[in-house]
């Protein structure tokens, strides 16, 4: 039974580890492709602002439609389970729509941008609403692995290790490989990044989470039980319901929304620091590097500190050492080691605040059960990539507005930046992620009600009734 359980851990990692690799490289390297190589000379701005406006909007359209996608995800029924026939397929689909999206279709980015606009357009609504679906059924199948808590989060843990670790690799390998494949399909020299080479990273990328996927797909096993089977059909008019009458969901997800957006605007922008205003694009990778090994040390703590000091202590404590290293961020100014210091302990505590949200909207599953009468497992765990989502999308425009207006696009260098523009620049980064956090920890500490005890006792209330209600039928 152990050495099961341990290949279905190692299966949902590598999962995650792939799923993950994707997610940042479409929310945070995207923006950097389009800016930097995609479009370049006269009207590049206006082109790459084009393109980037065309993201946000067609996320946030897009985004209405996710509880809908986990309303057919919880309604599917196949022999391998509701959840890996949309990983598999979301898989394959989403690799092929990123491949293309790093790339100038075909020449058309050149020749013809109006249509370049308009294929583009398709390509990443394709591409986006199968994510969606892949994102969905991945993270929704956690609470069908196990309806306890504890193995819950064993799961969800491991998860995160293999998703930090996806994320975080990609800072350490997207200079390299783009400047490896800029040299190898485009001839360049020295650091240059060329499209090729941001095509041929992409393509590593698309590979690793389709492989991450197949994992996933053969290794996990969804559990039966008494509670799972009290599952109805959804009708997608009242998806929205669900979600909506689920007060603890509801709530977690505002206050994950402000701390998603503040940590993915960031981390997105960080790489223009090291570039822009440190001088020092190639000293960025050592950032993965730090937040790799952090991650593999922070993740699996995770299991006792919260045991220690539960899920609240975990996300409030953990949202107040970010805060201390904005501070040490304001003040490194182009010390690289000092900025090192400043990741370091704002990273930290990002996988452990990430998990204590996963667990506490995972638990929101019995906690809707018990207070609406019917369980929801996709849907309601549709409201965490919906947000990861409606964040990735804001960033996308935050850094792309925050590049442009503080002068940080195309052949700049740190000399041309000026006072006004590292202000500007400074605002995006640092002060208004910081607003945003505070907010987060006190609608948490305020408005969070669902503790570890609060769910041990719902599933004990809805196992006696359950029981009760079959031997009735009887």
């Amino acid at each position: 039974m152990e050495e099961k359980m341990i290949k279905q851990y190692l299966s949902y990692a590598l999962g995650a580890f792939g799923h993950d690799a994707f997610y940042a490289t479409l929310n945070t390297y995207f923006a950097i492709f389009v800016t930097s190589a995609l479009f370049v000379g006269k009207g590049a701005a206006a082109e790459a602002g084009i393109v980037t406006t065309m993201v946000v909007v067609i996320r946030l359209i897009e985004i209405a439609f996710d509880p809908m996608i986990g309303g057919m995800v919880d309604n599917t029924n196949t022999k391998v389970g509701k959840f890996k026939p949309w990983i598999l397929a979301g898989a394959i689909v989403s690799s092929v729509g990123i491949i293309l999206m790093f790339s100038s279709l075909f020449g058309l980015a050149d020749s013809n941008t109006s249509i370049y606009f308009l294929v583009f357009g398709i390509v990443f609504v394709i591409m986006d609403i199968f994510y969606s679906f892949k994102d969905i059924a991945f993270w929704s199948m956690l609470p069908a692995l196990s309806v306890d808590s504890k193995t819950r989060n064993k799961f969800g843990t491991i998860g995160r290790f293999g998703s930090t670790l996806g994320s975080q690799g990609v800072i350490i390998v997207v200079t390299p490989l783009v400047v490896y494949f800029s040299q190898m399909f485009s001839g360049s020299h020295g650091d240059t990044q060329t499209r090729a080479g941001w095509l041929g990273f992409a393509i590593v990328i698309g590979a690793v989470s389709f492989l991450g996927a197949l994992a996933t797909y053969f290794g996990t096993k969804e559990q039966t039980s008494l509670i799972r089977e009290n599952t109805e059909q959804t009708r997608f008019r009242d998806v929205f319901k669900v979600i909506g009458e689920n007060d603890q969901l509801m709530w977690l997800a505002f206050s994950y929304l402000l701390f998603a957006l503040s940590y993915v605007v960031t981390n997105s922008l960080l790489i223009y620091y090291f570039r822009y205003v440190i001088g020092n694009a190639g000293a960025y990778s050592l950032v993965g590097v730090i937040t790799a090994i952090l991650g593999i040390l922070s993740v699996p703590l995770f299991p006792t500190i919260v045991a220690k000091i539960t899920r609240k202590g975990v996300y409030i404590g953990g949202i107040c050492m970010m805060l201390i290293g904005y501070v040490l961020f304001m003040f490194a100014g182009t010390n690289t080691i000092m900025m090192y210091i400043a990741d370091a302990i704002f990273f930290f505590p990002y996988p452990m605040i990430f998990l204590a949200a996963l667990m506490t909207i995972t638990d929101s599953v019995e906690y809707g059960q018990y207070k609406n009468g019917t369980r929801n497992e996709s849907v309601t765990l549709s409201v965490r990539p919906l947000i990861d989502k409606l964040a990735g999308a804001f960033s996308t425009g935050i850094v792309v507005i925050a590049a442009v207006h503080s002068g940080m696009t195309g052949d700049a260098k740190p000399s041309d930046i000026t006072a006004h523009g590292m202000f500007i620049f400074h605002s995006f980064i640092f002060y208004m992620p910081m607003i945003l956090l505070i907010v987060a920890a006190l609608i948490y500490q305020f408005k969070i009600t669902l503790s570890e005890k609060k769910h041990a006792e719902i599933v004990r209330e809805l196992e006696k009734k359950l029981e009760t209600e079959k031997a009735e039928a009887k």
